[in-house]
């Protein structure tokens, strides 16, 4: 599939989100004023923190008793003594951390306290990341087929770190419709070298697109529609991730 020259992207301005409230009735409403609805072949973007939300993945700090070890991470790492004990409880494992977040595996990703947003909520409040973003995804996906009839992908995405590299962009943390890897192994390069390695991380990069006009403060849009965007179809095709001992950076640091 050729990548297409050009595609339009619109950003689904919504009221508030909280806790029960209809993601999908909401940004359809919103994509209705912003793009005329729903069309085929849509990429329906959904930034985490509101899906989340609207999921009800929603905690109050000061309900949470932390346990002797969040106790001394949280001493470690200078961090709030209930976020530390949240953060133990929605990782796998926690790798290490700098002053203010702890490094966490949750499944097969790694997240800065395993992805609990403090901003974005009310006082005294944090968001959990959706408790299944590719199960998310697809309930959304459903919906829309189901309400307005039309076969739109759906992407969860968050803002992520690099390695020594200052600011955030966006990587997508659940997906449906969609296929989120593209392999570029075998095609020839602009000189006739045969690629070996390389794979395109095209959710990723939709991802990062979206949280152009998503921002990261008050700008009040949660969700982002791209269309026009050739991308290659597939019904149930997870995220996928590597082994530990083959990522170059984590097995640097585990040497």
């Amino acid at each position: 599939m050729s990548v297409p020259l050009s595609f339009s992207v619109y950003g689904l301005s919504t009221p508030l989100i909280t806790v029960g409230d209809d993601i999908t009735a909401i940004t359809a409403k919103a994509a209705e004023e912003a793009a005329g609805g729903f069309a085929d072949g849509d990429i329906l973007v959904l930034a985490e923190s509101p899906l989340a939300t609207a999921e009800g993945r929603i905690i109050r700090l000061s309900d949470v008793v932390p346990s002797a070890r969040a106790k001394a991470l949280a001493q470690e790492y200078s961090i709030d003594v209930q976020l530390a004990e949240i953060v133990l409880q929605e990782s796998d494992e926690i790798v290490g951390g700098v002053p203010g977040y702890l490094l966490a595996r949750r499944g097969n990703l790694f997240l800065p306290n395993a992805g609990i947003d403090e901003s974005n909520a009310p006082d005294g409040m944090v968001t959990l990341l959706p408790e299944n973003p590719d199960a998310s995804a697809a309930r959304v996906r459903a919906e829309i087929r189901e309400r307005y009839g039309k076969d739109v992908a759906v992407l969860v995405i968050d803002s992520r770190t690099h390695a020594m590299r200052l600011g955030v962009s966006g990587v997508a943390i659940g997906v449906a419709g969609l296929r989120p890897i593209t392999d570029e192994r075998g095609k020839k390069d602009l000189f006739g070298h045969e690629l070996q390695v390389t794979r395109r991380a095209v959710a990723d990069g939709l991802a990062s697109t979206a949280e152009l006009l998503m921002g990261e403060a008050d700008e009040c849009t949660p969700a982002v529609l791209i269309r026009g965007y050739q991308y290659q179809k597939a019904e149930q095709e997870e995220i996928a991730s590597i082994a530990p001992e083959e990522d170059l950076f984590l097995g640097m640091m585990r040497k």
